[in-house]
């Protein structure tokens, strides 16, 4: 600006020159023309001044990545939302207090490749369920030639968590599946859709009924049949934690898993009519205690299982009758980094909670529906060779006292058992073999056993 002033000044003065006619002309133009500099010089360091302060502060970098408005009604607090992306534990800073909003993202890459030497269910063949293993051929689903060959990459899974801050504290948000979908085919099956905030949480995730840390380390995607196992849509409540105690009250999903029996034989039509007809949430409580030593927790339920017929005006036959149970579980820390697991639950109407095999009604003698009575237990022990190499090994087992007016071809009991070998390559990264046997026995006392051998590498993230 200076610059560009005497250079303006300057030219005046020189236009002036081009114009004198006498030495005291050129005099008097030289002096104005200095006054003309002098004074513009003063006005340009005055508009300095006021354009640049003596200490003006350094701007904030702009962020890498602008941050998103907060959601319509949002409260105080949530003004800069913006998540932040986590890989594993590392968190990508997405927003300029990454530390109040972020999501990460979790889950496996796994491969399987499985030989059974005897037969499955094809829907169900790159997992071992007892029931599903075929008794009576032909007739049965499996029945066949013995010996299959799975590969499969239906275990592998994908999850979101969030942790979303609020003026009433931080909700937290879980979402996640998997590729096991139904009838044998690979395609997205839902694990969880679940949100807590403090005490409250909502949404599907394990029932409060089972005991998701008794669960072996297996490679087998199904696990223990005698295990309470289901991840059902529930609202809970856990009013008391702390010190390692921990109490829970839930309202879940009802479900009746039924078998006509001999109504299928007497009428058909009426047999193949009815369904399952839910009134009200099962409620369920549990109180869990965790321990340098291990952890225990015993959970109780109470429900209402019914049927009615659709097909009929008036919606009948229908009925409902109370189911009950209490699961009593466990683990307990032993050698080094050795831990037994164990779980014992028993009830009637409690097989839509079991994690395979069973119904909750069935009729009795005279036909009219029943509580079908279940146990189911487990025991587990992981041991750890070393810090790479572990194994574990186990059995389990669901039996059900069937009803007078069940089929002779009802589920009756089914085993479970597994031995693995496994080998932490890298600290995500894990490779192993198991032998894995299952066993179903119907009310007729006819039973049948399959066995198979998988191998499986697992990349976790």
């Amino acid at each position: 600006m200076r610059r560009l002033a005497a250079v303006a000044g300057v030219t005046l003065a020189l236009c002036g020159v081009a114009r004198a006619q006498s030495n005291e002309e050129l005099k008097s133009l030289l002096e104005q023309a200095m006054r003309t500099i002098q004074d513009l010089q003063g006005r340009v360091t005055q508009l300095e001044q006021k354009a640049q302060p003596a200490s003006a502060p350094t701007p904030a970098p702009a962020p890498a990545t602008a941050a998103a408005p907060a959601p319509a009604g949002a409260p105080a607090g949530l003004e800069a939302w913006a998540p932040v992306v986590s890989v594993g534990t590392r968190a990508v800073d997405a927003a300029p207090d990454a530390d109040k909003a972020r999501v990460e993202f979790y889950g496996q890459a796994m491969f399987d490749a499985i030989y059974d030497f005897k037969r499955m269910n094809p829907d169900w063949n790159a997992t071992l369920r007892p029931s599903q293993i075929p008794v009576i051929c032909p007739g049965t689903p499996g029945c066949g030639k013995d010996g299959a060959t799975v590969l499969s990459i239906r275990q592998s899974s994908l999850g979101f968590k969030s942790f979303i801050p609020t003026t009433h504290g931080v909700i937290k948000t879980d979402l996640s599946f998997d590729l096991f979908g139904t009838n044998g085919s690979t395609q997205v099956h839902w694990l969880n859709a679940w949100a807590e905030l403090g005490m409250y949480g909502a949404g599907q995730t394990y029932s409060n009924f089972m005991d998701i840390d008794v669960f072996p380390n297996t490679i087998d995607y199904w696990g223990p049949n005698g295990m309470v196992f289901v991840r059902n849509p529930q609202l809970r409540i856990t009013p008391y934690e702390k010190d390692g105690l921990r109490m829970a009250f839930s309202l879940e999903a009802p479900n009746s898993a039924l078998d006509t029996g001999r109504i299928n034989r007497i009428d058909p039509a009426l047999g193949a009519g009815i369904t399952g007809w839910n009134r009200a949430p099962d409620a369920i409580a549990s109180l869990q205690y965790d321990g340098d030593w291990g952890h225990v927790k015993s959970a109780a339920i109470v429900r209402q299982v019914g049927f009615q017929n659709p097909a009929s005006p008036n919606g009948n036959p229908s009925g409902t009758q109370t189911g009950y149970g209490l699961n009593l579980s466990g683990s307990l820390n032993a050698f080094g980094k050795d831990k037994f697991s164990w779980q014992l639950v028993g009830g009637r109407a409690i097989a839509s909670y079991m994690n395979d095999g069973g119904v909750d009604l069935a009729p009795g003698s005279n036909l009219r529906a029943e509580t079908v009575p279940s146990v189911g237990w487990l025991a587990f022990y992981n041991h750890a060779w070393s810090d790479r190499w572990s194994s574990s090994i186990g059995y389990s087992e669901h039996r059900q006292n069937n009803t007078g007016g069940q089929l002779l071809t009802a589920y009756k009991k089914g085993s479970y058992s597994s031995v693995n070998l496994l080998y932490a390559f890298e600290k995500n990264v894990l490779i192993g073999s198991e032998f894995i046997w299952g066993r179903l026995e119907n009310k007729a006392g006819l039973a049948s056993d399959d066995y198979r051998l998988q191998f499986s590498t697992k990349v976790t993230f």
